[in-house]
């Protein structure tokens, strides 16, 4: 299993081909100054793919019940 949440030359607002490896199972602070991307690669990129996966793992039945 893989230890690490890969990312890959993210291009998401301010981001411009950035690369970097995220523990698992670790609590991570992004950290950097105002407008330098932390809120990108948290919500436009780390949680939107977490809930693809999530999403991914249940039948399409069961995903008509679950919280948009």
């Amino acid at each position: 299993m893989n230890e690490y949440i890969e990312i890959i030359h993210a291009r998401e607002n301010n981001l411009k081909n950035v690369s970097l490896n995220i523990p698992k199972n670790k609590i991570t602070i992004f950290t950097g100054v105002s407008g330098s991307g932390k809120s990108s690669i948290v919500f436009d990129t780390i949680a939107q793919e977490a809930g693809r996966q999530l999403n991914e793992t249940y039948d399409s039945f069961t995903r008509l019940f679950l919280p948009k």
